[in-house]
């Protein structure tokens, strides 16, 4: 069965977006665009290593993409938006939680299938997969634009970041039109009307456990 390039699209971008909690003391490089292209090329460029290709290198391949993301992107922040309104009623373990989640969701949903799809398909992450085309700065909040391309087809993506004390860190991606924030948003949102936030946190970890999506994430 032929390997959906939408999964492979969504799924490299969201390996940008699962940081870590804390640690951000590498600075990153002023402009907006420089910070993404910075994080596509390092992680694009160990993906494509062959020192980490194969089943036995997939923990050594997820520590390096990891030290890679942590200084780039703002998953708290992302959860926050993700929860909109909902975030705010939460306590603070309730937050650490919810993040410690959303995030370990976001991974086992997409992170490894883009693996499974560069290293075990034999299908090299290889050629030119990413145009940087441009960026537009308002204030503290910035969008990068970018394409990803195969067989001479453009995929538009796009970055949004804001100036967290002089350093642009990512909180949303936005694939063909379509946010990461609000796709997940709109999805919470429906659950905590029906099961409230602990049975929200219970969906969550079922899936996590399953390593299944979230009902209507992005395919």
């Amino acid at each position: 069965m032929r390997f959906p390039w939408k999964v492979l699209v969504i799924g490299l971008n969201l390996l940008f977006l699962l940081s870590a909690m804390g640690g951000r003391a590498v600075a990153a490089p002023a402009e907006p665009l420089a910070v993404v292209k910075q994080a596509v090329d390092e992680i694009l460029s160990i993906l494509q290593d062959k020192k980490f290709s194969g089943a036995a290198k997939k923990e050594e391949r997820w520590k390096r993409i990891s030290v890679v993301v942590e200084n780039y992107f703002d998953f708290e922040e992302i959860s926050m938006r993700t929860l909109a309104q909902a975030w705010k009623e939460r306590t603070p373990a309730e937050r650490k939680q919810f993040v410690g989640l959303f995030r370990q969701l976001l991974e086992r949903t997409y992170i490894n299938k883009v693996d499974n799809y560069c290293h075990e398909q034999g299908v090299a992450c290889v050629g030119k997969v990413v145009n940087f085309k441009r960026q537009e700065i308002q204030g503290d909040k910035a969008v990068v634009y970018t394409s990803f391309v195969r067989d001479n087809v453009e995929t538009p993506v796009e970055y949004k970041l804001q100036n967290e004390s002089g350093r642009w860190m990512v909180y949303d991606v936005v694939i063909e039109g379509v946010s990461l924030v609000r796709n997940y948003r709109s999805q919470f949102k429906s659950i905590l009307a029906r099961e409230q936030f602990g049975g929200l946190l219970a969906k969550m970890e079922e899936k996590v456990k399953k390593g299944e999506p979230m009902e209507g994430a992005p395919k």
